[in-house]
């Protein structure tokens, strides 16, 4: 039976235009471009992301400006825009003595200007949070990752350990151990001391979170098809840990890195709080809260730098979770 044929005056078949089209190599997408392209569509992840690169930045700035060129000064006193005429230490002025010199205001007591401390003391806030996050990553992938594919005695080590660690007193030792620390230990003084102490507490002792995450993930990818191949192959152990495991462990660790480095800024912010963090007059975010905290009627002192704490937890808690998101394979 032949094909009936075509009426007068009709267009061509589909199957004559599908064979006259031009062909269009398909283009492939990494998981990289696939993650980018939804992460791009989440505008609050992208709103989060781009204030994290703008503190990074503001705290790369007042580095720059306060230690190695010294123009921000944020230990200078304005004893002359103080009000004492009743008694008082206020600024003189609009809330808090806010002006074109000082777009913040003032302290209320000594007079440093509150902009100049906030931003010389971000770089050490943003350092403390981010080393020890590093620490923790570090620590916690490399102890999670033995423990779930080794598995035995190991795992049993590692896991108590962990259980250990998850119960300490972080918040009452890490106050202990600051405060008995000199001023000069290890090498380092002063300043230097203070630092490397707050990131060695805050990055050690929590590493048990990340690793928890990290020995569970691995227990599942031990079990999958690419691990028996590289078995099969003759790959060793070291092999299938940091070339097949590994590099499936990216997504969750980059997403648990971006979560905790808030929690990080928190704690360093509490520590400086509670008298035992960075010693004055170095100014940081949880310092100066310290400091505010004694003078109640002038909340301006308070709220600046509780606004850039607010802000930076909150832009790497929204990034986090987009990130997460756009890295999760079953995310449309």
């Amino acid at each position: 039976m032949t094909a009936p044929p075509q009426a007068a005056g009709a267009g061509p078949t589909p199957e004559a235009v599908v064979a006259g089209a031009p062909k269009k190599a398909i283009e492939g997408k990494s998981l990289g471009k696939i993650a980018w392209t939804r992460l791009k569509r989440d505008k609050v992840a992208m709103v989060g992301g781009i204030v994290v690169v703008l503190l990074i930045l503001f705290a790369v700035a007042g580095l720059v400006l306060d230690r190695f060129l010294n123009v921000v000064g944020p230990n200078e006193f304005h004893q002359d825009l103080i009000d004492t005429e009743f008694g008082t230490l206020a600024p003189k002025g609009f809330f808090g003595g806010m002006s074109w010199e000082h777009p913040l205001g003032i302290e209320p007591v000594n007079g440093r200007d509150i902009f100049a401390r906030v931003f010389a003391g971000a770089w050490i806030s943003l350092l403390i949070a981010f080393l020890a996050t590093v620490l923790s990553v570090v620590i916690g992938t490399v102890l999670g990752i033995v423990a779930g594919f080794f598995g035995g005695w190991a795992d049993t080590i590692i896991s108590r350990a962990m259980d250990v660690f998850l119960a300490f007193p972080l918040l009452v030792f890490a106050m202990a151990l600051v405060g008995v620390i000199p001023d000069s230990a290890f090498g380092l003084s002063g300043e230097a001391t203070r630092i490397a102490m707050l990131i060695f507490i805050i990055g050690f002792f929590n590493w048990p979170y990340i690793g928890r995450i990290v020995r569970g993930q691995t227990l599942s990818l031990r079990e999958r098809e690419f691990v028996d191949a590289a078995r099969s192959m003759g790959a060793r152990g070291p092999y299938i840990l940091f070339k097949e495991i590994l590099p499936n462990l990216v997504a969750p660790i980059l997403v648990y890195s971006t979560l905790l480095i808030p929690t990080n800024i928190l704690f360093e912010s509490a520590l400086s709080f509670l008298g035992v963090g960075i010693n004055a007059p170095t100014a940081t975010w949880g310092g100066m809260l310290s400091e505010a905290s004694r003078i109640y009627s002038q909340p301006h002192f308070m709220l600046w730098p509780g606004l850039f704490i607010f802000v930076a937890v909150l832009a790497f808690n929204l990034f986090g979770d987009g990130l997460r998101d756009a890295l999760d394979p079953r995310s449309r």
